[in-house]
């Protein structure tokens, strides 16, 4: 795979639905996602084979995973173990760069519905 050098400026800015958004970029072997999350916004529980690093930027994202409330602020780290399933709402509007091993291959597809028909999914904070 050729040396690859982007902006985010200049990666496509995908919407899922109203309150969520992202952008991807994809390597050989790893992934990573800016994924802009309004406040109230739950993205329902899901689990993947793969390994996540979440990195909060801006805001906070309260994750319910292995029987825990864990709230990750900006400056913050959570690394998921693969298999695992979690859920996780915006406590406030929020960036947060996710980094994954393997790439996601449903979102490379476009095969992630659970994000994309999230309705109603929008709570008090």
């Amino acid at each position: 795979m050729p040396l690859k050098y982007q902006r985010w400026t200049d990666v496509e800015l995908e919407h899922l639905n109203p309150q969520l958004d992202r952008q991807m970029i994809t390597g050989e072997n790893l992934m990573i996602a800016r994924v802009l999350l309004k406040k109230g916004v739950v993205v329902p529980e899901h689990s993947h084979e793969n390994e996540q690093l979440t990195y909060i930027l801006e805001g906070a994202l309260k994750f319910w995973i292995d029987g825990r409330e864990i709230v990750v602020h900006a400056g913050e780290v959570l690394c998921i173990p693969p298999h695992m399933p979690h859920k996780a709402q915006a406590m406030e509007d929020t960036v947060d760069l996710d980094v994954f091993y393997p790439p996601r291959q449903d979102w490379l597809s476009k095969n992630d519905a659970y994000l994309r028909a999230m309705e109603n999914t929008r709570q008090p904070v």
